[in-house]
């Protein structure tokens, strides 16, 4: 009898060491949360450090905008205009910043009837289209065409600017002999110069 009853105690200490032998570790509990924000900061620091090593190197300028940037050459001036070359009595060609152009008849137009050896003044009406002004020394010359008619330019008495009209004026004689008269005259400078363009006189002796 004494023996069943210390058998059981002992049945039961052995049950018990059994029991908390054969128990596995607890393991600690990993936050989540943390791995994350870990994982977070590595991938951020390698993006930073790949960034700062990786310096993009910039295209090369395009036609268009190297030309943009350049400052354009200055173009050189003429120190003196020039209109025409012509060639002077010598037989010269020489450049003419002197032009003209015909406006209109003020004074006998052509086909007026004239008597024989009759006095007049022709004028007309011209503009300096030239890039010099007219002054002293510029004058009415013959050009040609029938006869002079005895032609005396009237000198002008105001410079003439480039672009402004003027009055020039010829004095005639008509001819004795009956007939129709045609003379061309042209502005000549200082120089000897003549313009290339010319003025007409045309009347009719009767």
């Amino acid at each position: 009898m004494k023996l069943k009853f210390l058998a059981l105690p002992l049945l039961c200490g052995l049950l018990l060491s059994a029991c908390g032998g054969s128990a596995a570790p607890t393991e600690p509990t990993v936050d989540v949360a943390a791995v994350r924000t870990s994982a977070a900061s590595t991938v951020e620091a390698r993006f930073t450090l790949t960034a700062a090593a990786f310096t993009p190197t910039p295209p090369p300028p395009t036609e268009t905008e190297t030309a943009a940037t350049e400052e354009p050459e200055a173009t050189p001036t003429a120190t003196s205009p020039v209109i025409a070359v012509v060639t002077n009595a010598e037989g010269t060609q020489v450049e003419l910043c002197d032009s003209l152009i015909y406006v209109a008849d003020v004074t006998v137009p052509d086909g007026t009837i004239m008597s024989p050896g009759q006095d007049f003044v022709k004028t007309w009406r011209v503009r300096n289209t030239g890039a010099c002004p007219w002054g002293a020394g510029y004058v009415l010359a013959y050009a040609g065409y029938s006869v002079p008619m005895s032609g005396q330019f009237i000198a002008m008495t105001e410079v003439v600017q480039p672009g402004q009209e003027v009055d020039v004026s010829v004095q005639f004689t008509a001819p004795s002999q009956a007939g129709e008269y045609l003379s061309a005259w042209t502005m000549r400078n200082p120089q000897g110069v003549t313009f290339p363009q010319v003025v007409f006189v045309k009347i009719i002796v009767q």
